[in-house]
C-alpha cells in the first residue's frame, strides 16, 4: 500500500525519465537512482514490501523524503546518477571505494621538450593523458617502467641546450640529454612519439623504428649507439614476452576485461575487489584493480554495472569490446551499451563470453581479483599501526576496561535445520590465532533455536573456563580454555547478546565485556544499553569486528559441511547399533551390497555368522 504521506507526491510526479534522491530523516542522501520513469520507479517502493528485495526494504525502512530531477533521456539519466553518486555517496549505493580524481600519466606536449608526469587533472590543453589509474601507486610503477625504457627527460629545469654537462641520466642512457645540447628538439620528439606509442599498446611500431635505428647507427659504425639501441629494443621485446596474452585465436583485438571478487559468498563485508586487463592489439599493456563499496546484498552483476558506469565515465579510451564476468541486471544492459556507445562515439560490445579465449582470459582476470581481495585482506592485518588503532577504537567505543588483545567470536551454522554445530575463533592482538580455533556439535537442542544453540555452545566453552578459574592447574599451566577472553563476540542480535548474558551471569563470569554484532545494518549491541553503537562504515574497529566475525561464520560453514559430506557417506547398516564394522563386513561379502541385503529375508540374514535374528530384525526395520 503506498504510504499515505507520498501518496500526492507520486500522483504529480511525471512520467518522465530522471534521477531520484531518496532521504533519511536527517536529511541525508541514502540512495540515488536512474528510472525511465519516474512515477512507475517512485511508486514501486511504497508497494507491498514482499515484492522488495532486502537492500531495498532496509532503505525504504529508512526512507522520510524523497526528491527527482527530470531529464530528457534515460541515459542523461545514467549520466547524472552517476555524479550524483560521487557527490553523496548513499549508503545503499555500490560505489567506487574513496573515489577522489583518479591519477593519470601525462604527456605535456606543449613543452618544447615534453616531459611525462602524474597528475589527478585531465584538461583540453592538448597534453596526453592515459589512465585513469586505481593509485599513486600503480601510477608511479607504469610511469618507472616508461622511464627506463625510454630516455626522456624527468627534470623540471628550463632547456636551453647550453648547460656545460648533462646530469647522471644521460650517462646511464635515461635520457637524451637536450638540456646540454646533445639532442635536437626533433630527436627528442622522436623518443616522445615513441613513449606515446607504448602506452598506447603500439610496441610493434616502435620496436620497428628502434631496429632501423639501430641497423643505421651500426652502418655508420656508432657501435656504441647501436648497443644502446639494442639494449632498449630487448627490453621492450622482454618485456612484451611477459605481458603477451593469447585474446580470441591470436587477432590483434582491443578490449577491457573485468572481473570482480566479494570475497566469500558468506561475507557480509560491504566491499568488492573488481580487476580489469586492458588488451591492446592482443597484448595485456596493463592491469589495474579498484575497491567498491555497497550494501553486502548486492549481485556481483549489479557491482560490474556500477563499476562501468563510474568507470567509464572519466576513461580517456574506451575499447570497442568489453568482457564482464557477470551480466548486469537486465533494466541496465541496454543502457549501459547505449551510454558506452556515446561516450566513444562508436560501437562497443559489453558482453559475458561463454566459451573460448575470450571466457579462459576472463577467468584469468577472475582468479587475480580473487588473489587481490584475499591479499589485501592478509595484508590488512598484517599492518601493526591500524590493528592498534582498531584495538584503541575498541576500547574506546565498547568502554572495554583495555584494548581487547584476545578476542573470542562464536556462529552458529545450520542448512535446513540439520547438522547444528558452532563456532569459537579467536583472535589475538588483531590476528587469527587458529591453534586456538574450537568447533562444537550442538547436542541438547531440538530443531532449529539460535539462542538455545548459542547458549549451548557458550556453556561449554565458559564452564570449562569456570572450571580452571576456581581449580587452577598445580603446576600453573594453563590450556585454551583457562585463557580469559578481553572481549567475547556475538554473531547476532540483540536476542544472541541476551542469550550469552545469561549463560556468563550463570557461571560467575558477567565480568567478561561482551557484544553482539548484528550483519543487518553493522550494529554492535551491548549489555545494558538499549540503543546499538553503529561505527563509521571506514572504522578500522568495525573492519576489525567484520574480519573475526566473518571468520566465525567460514569456520562454522566449513565444519557444518564436513559433517554433512560424512553423513553421506554413512551407510544405513552403521545407524543399527550391534552392527560393527566386522559384521557389516561379512554382510556385504554374503549379499553383495545394500540392495542384496534389502532382498534378503530375516532368516538369510540371520544365517550370517555372527548375525543374531534380532539383529536382523533391526537391520530389516532400518534398512
Amino acid at each position: 500500500m503506498v504510504r499515505q504521506e507520498f501518496n500526492h507526491r507520486l500522483l504529480v510526479t511525471p512520467e518522465r525519465p530522471g534521477v531520484y534522491l531518496m532521504k533519511n530523516a536527517k536529511g541525508a542522501v541514502i540512495y540515488v537512482g536512474k528510472a525511465a520513469v519516474l512515477r512507475n520507479r517512485l511508486r514501486s517502493y511504497f508497494g507491498s514490501p514482499a515484492g522488495l528485495e532486502r537492500k531495498t526494504r532496509r532503505m525504504v525502512s529508512e526512507l522520510a523524503d524523497f526528491e527527482y530531477i527530470v531529464t530528457d533521456t534515460e541515459a542523461e539519466a545514467l549520466i547524472l546518477e552517476n555524479i550524483l553518486i560521487k557527490r553523496h555517496r548513499p549508503y545503499f549505493n555500490v560505489r567506487l571505494k574513496d573515489d577522489k580524481t583518479y591519477p593519470y600519466l601525462k604527456v605535456d606536449l606543449a613543452e618544447e621538450f615534453p616531459r611525462v608526469y602524474i597528475t589527478r587533472g585531465v584538461h583540453t590543453d592538448g597534453a596526453r593523458y592515459f589512465g585513469p589509474f586505481a593509485s599513486a601507486g600503480s601510477v608511479r610503477q607504469s610511469m618507472d617502467l616508461v622511464k627506463k625504457l625510454f630516455p626522456y627527460r624527468s627534470c623540471t629545469k628550463r632547456i636551453t641546450g647550453t648547460d656545460p654537462r648533462p646530469c647522471l641520466e644521460y650517462y646511464i642512457h635515461r635520457c637524451v640529454g637536450p638540456c646540454a645540447g646533445l639532442a635536437t628538439s626533433e630527436e627528442y620528439d622522436e623518443v616522445v612519439k615513441q613513449v606515446i606509442l607504448f602506452l598506447e599498446g603500439n610496441t610493434e611500431t616502435v620496436t620497428g623504428q628502434l631496429r632501423e635505428k639501430m641497423d643505421r647507427a651500426a652502418e655508420d659504425m656508432e657501435f656504441e649507439r647501436a648497443a644502446v639501441l639494442r639494449d632498449q629494443m630487448a627490453a621492450i621485446q622482454k618485456f612484451e614476452e611477459e605481458r603477451t596474452v593469447k585474446v580470441d585465436s591470436g587477432r590483434k583485438m582491443d578490449l577491457d576485461a573485468i572481473a570482480v571478487s566479494v570475497a566469500d559468498p558468506d561475507s557480509r563485508i560491504r566491499e568488492a575487489w573488481v580487476e580489469i586487463f586492458f588488451i591492446r592489439r592482443g597484448k595485456l599493456i596493463g592491469r589495474d584493480h579498484f575497491f567498491m563499496e555497497g550494501p553486502e546484498d548486492d549481485e556481483p552483476g549489479a557491482i560490474i554495472a556500477q563499476f562501468v558506469q563510474q568507470f567509464y565515465a572519466t576513461a580517456l579510451e574506451i575499447p570497442p569490446t568489453i568482457l564482464i564476468q557477470h551480466d548486469p541486471p537486465e533494466e541496465d544492459g541496454q543502457l549501459l551499451q547505449d551510454f558506452l556507445r556515446t561516450r566513444r562515439g562508436g560501437a562497443v560490445r559489453l558482453y559475458r563470453p561463454q566459451r573460448g579465449e575470450n571466457r579462459q582470459l576472463l577467468q584469468v582476470v577472475a582468479a587475480n581479483a580473487a588473489e587481490g581481495l584475499a591479499q589485501h585482506r592478509v595484508k590488512w592485518l598484517n599492518r601493526s599501526d591500524i590493528i592498534q588503532s582498531a584495538l584503541t577504537e575498541l576500547e574506546e567505543e565498547l568502554s572495554l576496561p583495555a584494548a581487547p588483545i584476545r578476542m573470542e567470536c562464536y556462529d552458529i551454522s545450520h542448512i535446513q535445520g540439520s547438522n547444528l554445530v558452532g563456532s569459537m575463533v579467536v583472535f589475538d592482538d588483531g590476528k587469527p590465532l587458529t591453534r586456538d580455533y574450537r568447533r562444537f556439535k550442538i547436542k541438547a537442542v531440538d530443531g532449529v533455536d539460535d539462542y538455545a544453540s548459542m547458549k549451548e555452545m557458550l556453556t561449554r566453552r565458559f564452564k570449562r573456563l569456570s572450571q580452571a578459574i576456581n581449580n587452577p592447574d598445580p603446576d600453573g599451566k594453563v590450556d585454551t580454555w583457562g585463557v580469559v577472553p578481553d572481549l567475547v563476540i556475538i554473531d547476532g542480535g540483540k536476542g544472541h547478546l541476551t542469550a550469552a548474558q545469561e549463560v556468563m551471569l550463570h557461571l560467575g563470569l558477567e565480568q567478561i565485556p561482551l557484544c553482539s554484532l548484528a550483519k543487518e545494518n553493522e550494529e554492535i549491541f551491548v549489555p545494558h544499553t538499549p540503543e546499538p553503537i553503529v561505527l563509521p562504515r571506514d572504522s578500522q574497529a568495525l573492519y576489525l569486528m567484520q574480519r573475526i566475525r566473518d571468520e566465525a561464520h567460514r569456520f562454522a560453514i566449513s565444519f557444518h559441511r564436513n559433517l554433512r559430506s560424512k553423513s553421506s557417506l554413512k551407510s544405513p547398516i552403521d545407524m543399527v547399533t550391534g552392527i560393527g564394522p566386522k559384521r557389516k563386513r561379512m554382510l556385504l561379502r554374503r549379499f553383495g551390497s545394500l540392495q542384496g541385503i534389502k532382498e534378503a529375508t530375516v532368516e538369510d540374514i540371520a544365517a550370517v555368522p555372527g548375525l543374531t535374528r534380532s539383529l536382523a530384525v533391526r537391520l530389516k526395520q532400518t534398512i
